[in-house]
């Protein structure tokens, strides 16, 4: 999978390649989330696992956020005077698929975790001897954060909706 997401990220966040980027970003986590309980946990994987969603969060981690820039080397004979380079930000809908992504994969992936064969110890504690529940405890913690912080602000009261109970 590693391979995967080095050559999705090769994919220029700049338009109109930056809803293909996405679209892969979005399909390789709902892979990985979806698959990943389907094999038997092991606690020589799990290093590697961990790496690995690491990689995936600081990818939409650059991708989620539309305040953070990233340094780009377009060659000059790419650039077309007549139109601006720009990159689209996740849309909000596709914030909202990457939450419920994260959020519903990483309970299975406690619930997979669950079923790790440790002899006579609670899965928790094989993960914590191990140095492994950090790790898990702050699965996609960054992308997580960075969304909330991008999220619209909800109006509570739009104008004109207040009924008031003396009136």
């Amino acid at each position: 999978m590693h391979h995967l997401l080095a050559f999705i990220l090769q994919i220029p966040p700049i338009d109109p390649s930056t809803s293909l980027r996405t679209a892969f970003l979005l399909r390789l986590t709902s892979d990985v989330m979806n698959s990943v309980p389907g094999y038997p946990p092991n606690l020589d994987g799990l290093p590697q696992l961990l790496n690995f969603l690491d990689d995936l969060d600081e990818a939409w981690l650059a991708d989620a956020s539309s305040d953070t820039g990233v340094n780009l080397v377009i060659p000059v004979d790419m650039m077309e005077l007549d139109r601006p380079i720009r990159s689209t930000p996740v849309s909000q809908p596709e914030r909202t698929r990457l939450h419920n992504l994260l959020v519903t994969g990483t309970a299975g992936l406690e619930e997979w975790l669950s079923t790790l064969s440790t002899p006579a110890e609670d899965y928790q504690l094989a993960l914590e001897s191990a140095g492994f529940m950090q790790g898990f405890d702050d699965l996609f913690s960054k992308t997580l954060a960075e969304m909330e912080g991008l999220s619209e602000p909800l109006i509570s009261d739009p104008v004109g909706m207040n009924v008031d109970a003396d009136t």
